[in-house]
């Protein structure tokens, strides 16, 4: 038999019935255990970074973006902290070492791999919103463009333009509490019919 769910119900139920010899029988009640303990400290401390965030508009607004759940929005909102400390969200990505590095020497420009300066749990909050986010997302469209006009192999250099464009638009999110390129455009206004007239 085989268990899509080993965590759900029908998994449980297929975990007891194994007829596993010691200490493998052992071993699984034990990890069962620890999993089942480690499910409910999840489940408190989830509840209380809601009830921390739950006022925070620009934790509500970066949700909107494609790949961005609860949990990596309170991520990169608590990395990231008071954005008003940044003038441009340019500045905010070089803080966070999502840029390139960038040397001149009289009329040489040399730019090379990212500085990852800065807070490395928000660049990884980032590029696993990126993995989650669809092509027809607007990072996930700069993943896309950039695999298709330099190959598979520059597939880590588009996960970090798109994790950058990401935190470009988390940076509007939080700063100004909407992301104007998600919103939608107004539909034409509805078309009123004269009132039928009495014969």
């Amino acid at each position: 038999m085989t268990c899509t769910d080993i965590f759900g119900a029908a998994g449980s139920a297929w975990l007891d019935g194994l007829p596993l010899p010691q200490p493998y029988a052992g071993k699984v009640t034990s990890l069962r255990h620890l999993i089942g303990e480690l499910a409910t400290e999840i489940t408190m401390l989830s509840g209380v970074i809601a009830d921390l965030l739950a006022g925070d508009r620009g934790y509500r607004v970066i949700q909107q973006l494609p790949g961005i759940g609860p949990v990596l929005a309170a991520v990169i909102t608590a990395e990231i902290g008071d954005v008003t400390r940044f003038r441009t969200a340019g500045q905010l990505c070089s803080w966070a070492g999502l840029t390139p590095r960038h040397r001149e020497s009289g009329t040489k420009v040399t730019r090379g791999h990212v500085t990852k300066q800065g807070s490395r749990m928000l660049r990884w909050a980032l590029i696993e919103a990126i993995q989650r986010a669809g092509a027809s997302t607007p990072a996930g469209a700069v993943k896309t463009a950039i695999i298709a006009r330099r190959g598979k192999e520059a597939r880590n250099i588009a996960k970090v333009a798109a994790a950058r464009r990401l935190l470009i638009l988390a940076f509007y999110g939080l700063r100004d509490g909407q992301i104007r390129c998600l919103s939608q455009a107004p539909g034409p206004p509805p078309v009123t019919q004269p009132p039928a007239q009495a014969a």
